[in-house]
């Protein structure tokens, strides 16, 4: 018998649930590595040559660090549960005007149930990732999720979505970890290929973070149906053509294909027209935002208004704000207007550290 239990860890093939899986096996877990094929590059149309997570590289990686260590290791392919929620939702988002967040989707949709069914069978009471992120159980019994220690990694953002029934049974093992001790323990354990590996950020669907090209893939004629929409002024005048409404997003100025003697930026798309609505900086200020799709993390509900530091990027450092359910939607009034709020992209609240909870903005 283990020390702790079974475990079931998501390995990547990367430096940072490598190392979370060889902690745990360290700490006197019985560890059993999972790699799940989320995505076929070859589906892509890109003659990017495949990385990241999906690639049989990173598989192989995972697998041969897990029979180094002695721990069992098995392969989980996802691929047409990830394509069809995933995928198909990234197109219709773009479709519907919005920004969509992909990796907010497949960890609340894909990954924590397909890692969690999978851990039924194998009769693991936990499963952990290499996520840069804490949680613990609050006083008033409900697991919260809290920053990672190391601010310019923590992954926090994209964990909104994870149920409580979920969250009851993750582990973070990197979460009290700077990413430079993460790559030091893998040198310490003579991976030095695995310590230098580059981090990918882009989608990894994406490859070449060319999204608009992944649209054109896979929605026959878009360009067709969609070229030649008007670019209007905020006050309504037509100022030009565009390529395709897609083909844009909120806060966007270069690659614009039109020069009106001042730094422009798109404020609004209307996909119904298939209009892009051009502005100055300053029209991208609001005061005040709606998120749709909750899921409360630390509070079971929030209807009374309270402080809290809302995040509406993955980079952004967040603004304060005072959020307040209101029917199935949070309003959040900022202290002070914010820039770029993007239809599609999450908003994150947080109190102090700990995530409060998430949607998509409005």
């Amino acid at each position: 018998m283990s020390k702790h239990g079974r475990i079931l860890v998501a390995m990547s093939g990367g430096v940072d649930s490598s190392v979370a899986a060889v902690m745990l096996h360290e700490q006197g877990y019985e560890v059993i590595g999972l790699t799940m094929k989320t995505w076929d590059y070859a589906s892509s149309g890109t003659n990017t040559k495949e990385t990241g997570c999906c690639s049989l590289d990173s598989i192989n990686d995972a697998r041969a660090l897990a029979v180094g260590y002695g721990f069992p290791h098995y392969i989980l392919d996802i691929r047409s549960e990830f394509g069809d929620f995933v995928i198909d939702n990234f197109v219709d988002e773009y479709l519907a005007g919005r920004t969509p967040n992909p990796c907010v989707l497949c960890n609340t949709h894909i990954k924590w149930e397909a890692l969690l069914k999978r851990a039924d069978k194998l009769d693991c009471e936990f499963i952990a990732t290499g996520h840069y992120a804490n949680i613990r159980q609050h006083d008033n019994g409900r697991y919260v999720v809290s920053k990672g220690l190391d601010e310019n990694k923590d992954q926090s953002y994209v964990l909104w979505g994870v149920s409580q029934q979920n969250l009851a049974r993750t582990r973070f093992p990197l979460g009290s970890f700077a990413k430079a001790e993460i790559r030091q323990m893998a040198k310490d354990m003579g991976q030095l290929e695995l310590a230098n590996k580059s981090e990918s950020y882009e989608i990894c669907f994406v490859p070449d973070n060319d999204y608009r090209s992944f649209l054109r893939h896979k929605v026959a004629d878009l360009e067709e149906r969609v070229a030649g929409g008007n670019y209007v002024l905020t006050d309504g005048t037509v100022v030009g053509k565009h390529q395709g409404y897609p083909f844009y997003t909120i806060g966007q100025r270069k690659g614009l294909g039109i020069a009106l003697g001042e730094p422009m930026f798109v404020t609004q798309i209307l996909p119904e027209s298939n209009t892009v609505v051009l502005g100055r900086a300053e029209d991208l200020e609001r005061g005040e935002a709606w998120v749709r799709n909750l899921n409360l993390v630390k509070y079971e509900t929030i209807t009374e208004p309270i402080e809290a530091t809302t995040k509406i990027r993955y980079k952004d450092a967040g603004m304060l704000s005072n959020i307040v359910q209101v029917g199935e939607h949070m309003k959040v009034d900022f202290h002070h207007k914010v820039s770029g709020i993007a239809p599609g992209q999450s908003a994150v609240f947080y109190e102090g550290n700990d995530l409060l909870g998430g949607g998509f903005l409005i």
